[in-house]
């Protein structure tokens, strides 16, 4: 169902892209506030079983996003798969450093969560097409039925998962420094932003290519299929690149504004631009990983790149209300 949230709220429900806009803003919004508490969770709790919580409350919320009515049940819906995400957000990327720092293979962590993520990213595209196929087929009560199945197995999955022992912090346990270099949050927030932009703007340009003109379902799955597609191909290239300082990240960054500002002058380019944006998010976010899995301590990994999601969603929150109510002008 990830390509047809939209068409499901837009001609199912019967809802204006703007008050759609509004709900996943709401979403963002709770993910936002919710990202530290979860990853601070994570942090303290065990990043296996944060996993495991988020993916339980993800399958409650596609039953709530299945059977909610009206503008309430659809913001409980949002803000049930906010805190899902919250959940997991961070503690996979924690997990996975400290499983390389276990294993003597710190250096490997960006190639493998570029690898892992376009993989994923790979998935989702069947993932996409085959909502799609299903919906078409069999409508959207089976195909929200398979969504929440999938959810499920996240959870399983998650339940299998082995948390890494503790590695050694930035500081020894009597408080004194060790070798390792102190934690510069200045560079840890410098990190972040440049592709918390490029997302924004990526969020923006794929929002208005699925809600500008009059889209079926097969169209909304091709589109979005291509965009998760191009987003793959960008964590694919990451695999291969040697970590980005912070001015090759503040490159791509400005490349993408310059990009979203071009699609807004032209909206028949839009679908063009979307696949570009998504691309060069790919290639970003691994990057960004990377970088501040090197900067965090031990104790504040999950929340580290939690915040990180968190600037995401504050971009977000700003940029997808403007762009719904851009689409909505442009309907009439």
């Amino acid at each position: 169902m990830h390509g047809l949230y939209l068409l499901w709220w837009v001609e199912e429900k019967e809802m204006s892209p703007a008050i759609v806009a509004a709900v996943l803003a709401a979403g963002d919004l709770a993910l936002m506030g919710l990202e530290l508490p979860t990853g601070w969770f994570a942090d303290r709790f065990g990043h296996r079983a944060s996993l495991m919580a988020g993916s339980l409350v993800q399958v409650i919320g596609m039953v709530w996003c299945w059977l909610g009515e009206g503008v309430p049940g659809l913001v409980t819906a949002s803000v049930l798969v906010a805190l899902g995400d919250g959940f997991r957000s961070g503690a996979d990327q924690a997990l996975l450093y400290r499983t390389c720092l276990a294993l003597d293979r710190e250096g490997d962590f960006q190639r493998i969560e570029a690898r892992a993520e376009a993989v994923a990213l790979g998935a989702l595209v069947v993932l996409v097409l085959l909502g799609g196929t299903i919906v078409q087929l069999a409508g959207f009560a089976i195909a929200w039925l398979a969504e929440t199945m999938l959810c499920f197995v996240g959870f399983v999955i998650a339940c299998a998962m082995v948390e890494p022992p503790a590695h050694p912090d930035r500081t020894g346990q009597d408080g004194a420094p060790n070798d390792s270099p102190p934690i510069c949050h200045r560079n840890l927030a410098m990190s972040i932003m440049p592709a918390a932009l490029l997302a924004g703007a990526a969020s923006a340009a794929s929002f208005l290519a699925q809600t500008t003109g009059a889209n079926s379902p097969a169209d909304v799955t091709v589109l979005v299929a291509a965009l998760t597609a191009a987003e793959a191909g960008g964590s694919a290239l990451a695999s291969r690149l040697p970590g980005a300082a912070l001015g090759g990240q503040v490159r791509l960054a400005a490349f993408g504004s310059i990009l979203f500002m071009s699609a807004v002058a032209m909206p028949a380019s839009l679908p063009l631009i979307a696949l570009a944006l998504g691309f060069l998010t790919g290639v970003a976010q691994p990057l960004r990983a990377a970088a501040i899995q090197r900067l965090a301590g031990d104790g504040i990994r999950a929340r580290a790149a939690s915040a990180a999601s968190a600037c995401d969603m504050a971009v977000s929150t700003i940029v997808l209300p403007l762009a719904g109510l851009w689409g909505s002008r442009r309907r009439r």
